[in-house]
């Protein structure tokens, strides 16, 4: 009786028992298993106690968009639902783009994408109060529609012009009329500012409503590219203006339109022609207008002031670097007094937030030390306090912190190490606080702006369940130093089962480009899961941050200036016989592969890397510089015609011939950014220097290489490769 008691518990017990489970493709690319959730849609209201979120009714499946109390997140009151903006067969997807006012919302439907940071659909103006919808224009899609600060006008863009609707009178203006496609654009960036200085809507409401700043692109002289989009039967030509390195940008000037009168300045920015306009910001002195201007090498900037009513301009302050300005790290902000504005600046080596007098001169270094302000978050005037995040735990830790404007009274908010980014209600009362580690997903809470917790907003709990049923090793830091002195932080992911008495192959994956980071304390998405899948193969799973790399000061970060790919190249090839020297690793199944700059860099190890690397994989990798942009390449190469050798010294066309180990090239067909070009043009010199090799293009897939099935296609053939070369 006992024995047979004892062997129903024991199947009992063993029913029960989770046996861990590997991961596969189709977890990471199509179940979304190990999708992590996030706070989405919480818009901050203006009375800084409320917020707008998006949610759905459980049983009727509604979608409305309501208003939420930050203190105890009960809704206080339903702002509009979908069965609002239903009308007829048209249906608009639900937003939270309101007017200053939040009495009308901007509702779109039919959007397209055009480049990375924009799209253009058919927009309606939806009054809350009435539950009215009307169209914003009938003249064209719309592009980067945009609430004047009192709410009673909206500019956009339409076929290369600016119109503004005026909301009270009903009006539809044409601001500008000479606006022509791949020659003259107002109001909306060219493709290469769009891409390297991260904005595509270029035009800017005055704080009082009655003007607009406007950039005009006169892209006629800038060459085209061109692509065959491969539908129907004959496949349809693309054509854009893409400068690249060395050949001629747009001639970009700043313009002024005043609505009151209907007359349009021209702002004065020099008479240098071929130079930058990377931001234009309304300071809060009425009429003035800042703009920056950047000098092709991009190592001086200016600081504008311009009188809106004349264009007339004046210089308060200049920067310039033995290297290169990196303007993506811009954070101008001017504060209300009209007197003084805060920005960040890497005069001394770090990337630090200074206060200045609107004169220029500096009135206060507020954060120091030899780690970097990473972002913003805003400033509270009224308590004169910044929120900010930084590194200064660590380069791979990201926290969130609080500073006088006097420099004084420095707070920790975050609460935990690892990555910490915060969003904050209108009037800073209450923060939204967003944690993970590399081995833990976001866990996301709300606290007063004193830090006290309110509440928690997404634990991802169930996610933590997930994981438990898989078998994931998870990520560990380490750091080494080269042969030449260079202390290189990485991460290594081992298989679960790791025996330090066997050897394993090793694929490194590696980005580098100038500024970026990979290895830091952050949860990361599905490719990170794809790293998971392969350790439980079998292999170790490693990157490390080269020299170039940022958050670890200006001369760790420009220390590639002129000669992108050289050190970089040392650091991985320095990191794969750091690996091999390992008793655990077998020095002779070293791989490495990456994407865009990571391609360019895996396409020098497969040439350059003295056969160190038994496989290398490369997506839609830059070949040669000379094929890239002009504002990116030359920021850091200066031109082909200045330093030629900086261009050729390490392109991987340039070394086709010393190809060595397995190699795949993958590429889109339609990539607007790094030009497929580039991957046709290396293979034309593998195919010439005898190099065997294998590709993969995918057809009308730009950068991202993405939609429909294409994603689980290129890592399925990314996992073959690994599986049967490595």
């Amino acid at each position: 009786m006992k024995s047979y008691l004892g062997i129903l518990l024991l199947i009992f017990s063993t029913s029960f028992a989770q046996t861990p489970k590997d991961i596969s493709l189709e977890d990471i690319f199509r179940k979304g298993t190990f999708r992590q959730n996030y706070v989405f849609g919480q818009q901050p209201l203006k009375d800084g106690k409320t917020y707008a979120s998006i949610i759905r009714d459980a049983k009727t499946g509604l979608i409305s968009v309501v208003s939420n109390n930050y203190s105890d997140g009960k809704i206080s009151r339903i702002m509009y639902t979908e069965a609002d903006v239903i009308a007829g067969k048209d249906s608009f997807e639900v937003s939270t783009v309101f007017s200053p006012d939040e009495k009308k919302v901007l509702l779109a439907k039919d959007e397209e994408e055009i480049y990375r940071h924009s799209s253009k659909a058919w927009y309606y103006i939806f009054d809350l109060a009435i539950k009215k919808m009307k169209p914003l224009s009938a003249k064209g899609k719309q592009q980067f529609p945009t609430f004047s600060p009192d709410g009673s006008k909206v500019c956009y863009v339409i076929n290369n012009n600016i119109y503004l609707h005026d909301l009270v009178t009903g009006k539809e203006i044409q601001v500008t009329k000479d606006g022509l496609k791949n020659s003259i654009i107002n109001g909306w960036a060219d493709w290469v500012y769009e891409e390297e200085f991260s904005f595509a809507r270029a035009f800017f409401w005055s704080p009082d409503g009655n003007k607009i700043a406007y950039y005009k692109f006169n892209e006629t002289s800038v060459p085209e590219y061109s692509m065959s989009i491969y539908e129907g039967l004959y496949p349809r030509e693309y054509r854009y203006k893409y400068p690249k390195a060395g050949e001629k940008n747009s001639k970009v000037s700043i313009h002024i339109y005043d609505y009151s009168s209907g007359k349009t300045t021209t702002a004065d920015v020099g008479n240098e022609a071929d130079q930058y306009i990377p931001r234009v910001k309304w300071t809060n002195t009425a009429n003035s207008l800042c703009i920056l201007r950047l000098n092709r090498h991009q190592n001086k900037l200016d600081y504008l002031f311009t009188n809106a009513e004349t264009g007339t301009s004046k210089i308060i302050m200049s920067e310039q670097d033995k290297a290169y300005i990196d303007i993506e790290k811009e954070q101008l902000t001017f504060l209300n007094d009209g007197k003084r504005f805060v920005n960040v600046s890497e005069r001394d080596g770090y990337n630090h937030i200074y206060l200045y007098s609107n004169e220029g001169k500096v009135l206060k270094q507020l954060t120091k030390g030899n780690w970097e302000v990473t972002q913003i978050y805003g400033i509270d005037e009224e308590k004169g306090v910044v929120f900010y995040q930084s590194t200064e735990v660590s380069p791979l830790q990201k926290d969130v912190y609080s500073i006088g404007l006097n420099g004084a009274g420095k707070n920790k908010l975050s609460l935990s190490n690892g990555t910490n980014s915060a969003e904050f209600s209108k009037d800073f009362s209450y923060y939204t606080l967003s944690h993970s580690t590399i081995n833990q997903p976001l866990y996301i809470t709300l606290h007063e702006q004193s830090g006290k917790l309110v509440r928690v907003l997404e634990d991802n709990s169930a996610l933590k369940q997930r994981l438990k049923q898989f078998v994931i090793p998870g990520a560990q830091f380490f750091k080494f130093t080269t042969t030449q002195g260079i202390e290189l932080n990485g991460y290594m992911i081992k298989p679960a089962n790791f025996d330090t008495r066997k050897k394993y192959p090793v694929l490194l994956y590696v980005y580098g480009g100038p500024g970026s980071q990979n290895v830091d304390d952050n949860f990361g998405g599905a490719r990170d899961m794809w790293f998971s899948m392969l350790a439980q193969k079998g292999y170790i799973v490693a990157c490390v941050d080269n020299r170039g790399t940022g958050f670890r000061g200006a001369e760790f970060k420009k220390a590639t200036y002129k000669q992108l790919g050289k050190l970089e190249l040392i650091d991985q090839i320095e990191t794969a016989k750091w690996f091999g020297s390992q008793s655990y690793v077998d020095s002779g199944r070293i791989g490495i592969w990456g994407w865009s700059f990571g391609g360019y860099l895996s396409s020098l190890c497969a040439t350059k890397g003295n056969g160190i690397f038994k496989m290398v994989m490369a997506v839609a990798p830059v070949t040669t510089w000379r094929f890239y942009d002009s504002i990116y390449t030359e920021r850091f190469l200066q031109t082909p015609q200045e330093n030629p050798e900086g261009y050729d010294a390490n392109s991987p066309i340039e070394f086709a011939k010393d190809l060595k180990g397995k190699f795949l090239l993958v590429h889109g067909t339609a990539d607007d950014n790094v030009h497929f070009q580039n991957s046709i043009m290396f293979s034309e010199a593998l195919i010439q220097a005898g190099k065997p090799f294998e590709q993969a293009y995918y057809p009308n897939k730009n950068h991202g290489i993405y939609g429909g099935n294409t994603t689980f296609h290129l890592y399925s053939k990314l996992t073959d490769f690994v599986f049967n070369n490595l």
